[in-house]
């Protein structure tokens, strides 16, 4: 019998001042101002068409990402969460979180921003070396970066996240962990650290710059954990780290295999419906044909063969212990649908097993791909 997990609620904003070299998310370019009461009545219209999919379900989070949220207005973002308050069950204790770029931080925004319910804000700072920034396309500086974190901190948000790249182009190890340090000495409760990886589509992939080798990425990485780990800091997802109490409760409904609507250009979105189906839907990404009303791109059903790699392809991100019971209530499958993969897990130390709970090892977190394998 499945279960329904927790309902969150995803809103893409698409647009950015400019496209970064390594970005490949659903963000173009700015021509123009954003369209802000025309973008918002499209989001609620798409909203209240998937309404029929969560029947007054509760929603435990929203995230409203990008491109560049932080591009809309704080009136837009008011009657963003107005509407969606309207259409939508919300939590009263429900996590808002909020993408910002430090270049597009303004103080009585930001206030705004907060009046209209967002309780957690998303910095994308991912350097504090003037050069690394210019090579990474972003608009803003090392003291803008500070200075919006500095705000963040001072509005009495529920929490605020910093989000840092490492394995910069040409960077040492001391660049890398200099960086480190100055984003610790803002004492963020969150701090997102990444890997930068090259991707498709995108400038960087098309003319790659010169990264790290994986030695010197191996250093970046155990010397970062340990700064991390000293300054208070738990490691509770790939990329993330937290002071007790601070993990970002949107993405851990994300990785436990939970609910979300996606909604605006690109979003994507899981739902599933008390008669065991699991539906994926991907909205259309370019803005022009979403703001035309055509929302949804395409969508499937996620099937029984499918459930056990996409749940632990989720489940495996995060470090924590996972309750065996939550593979059963949310894929709807058995135990022994899974036994034999979970028995070869074992049997190369990728995992360990008790009773009630499942763990990824140290060795499951190095080999991750050959461990989802076994599920494929």
């Amino acid at each position: 019998m499945l279960k329904l997990p927790p309902l969150s609620l995803y809103i893409h904003i698409p647009w950015c001042v400019q496209k970064c070299p390594y970005c490949d998310f659903n963000s173009h370019a700015l021509k123009g101002d954003v369209p802000h009461q025309e973008y918002v009545d499209h989001l609620l219209a798409d909203l209240k068409a998937d309404l029929p999919m969560v029947k007054g379900r509760e929603v435990t989070t929203i995230f409203i990402g990008g491109g560049t949220p932080s591009l809309l207005s704080s009136q837009g973002m008011q009657q963003l969460l107005d509407g969606v308050r309207t259409l939508l069950t919300v939590s009263p204790q429900a996590e808002m979180t909020m993408e910002a770029n430090p270049g597009t931080v303004e103080a009585d925004r930001f206030s705004g921003y907060q009046q209209a319910g967002i309780n957690r804000i998303s910095i994308g700072v991912q350097s504090f070396s003037p050069d690394k920034l210019v090579r990474l396309g972003r608009i803003h500086g090392p003291d803008e970066a500070k200075r919006a974190a500095r705000l963040a901190a001072s509005l009495g948000l529920r929490s605020f996240n910093l989000d840092l790249m490492h394995g910069l182009p040409s960077q040492s190890l001391n660049e890398a962990l200099d960086d480190l340090r100055q984003a610790i000495a803002l004492s963020p409760p969150h701090l997102s650290w990444y890997q930068l990886t090259i991707e498709p589509n995108t400038s960087f992939g098309s003319r790659p710059p010169v990264l790290p080798d994986d030695d010197a990425l191996w250093d970046i990485f155990s010397q970062g954990h340990q700064l991390l780990t000293a300054a208070g800091y738990q490691q509770y997802e790939t990329s993330a780290y937290a002071k007790p109490g601070y993990q970002c409760q949107h993405n851990l409904n994300y990785w436990r295999f939970g609910d979300y609507l996606g909604i605006g250009c690109g979003a994507h979105g899981k739902i599933t419906f008390e008669d065991g189906r699991i539906l994926r839907t991907v909205k259309t990404k370019h803005p022009r044909g979403y703001m035309q009303g055509r929302y949804l791109d395409k969508q499937h059903q996620v099937e029984n063969e499918d459930r056990p790699f996409e749940f632990f392809m989720n489940r495996f991100r995060l470090l924590e212990a996972m309750p065996k019971q939550d593979f059963s209530d949310f894929t709807g499958l058995s135990e022994s649908s899974i036994r034999h993969p979970i028995d070869q897990a074992l049997t190369t130390d990728y995992l360990a097993e008790t009773t009630t709970h499942w763990q990824i090892t140290q060795k499951g977190k190095l080999f991750l791909n050959s461990l989802l394998e076994l599920f494929l």
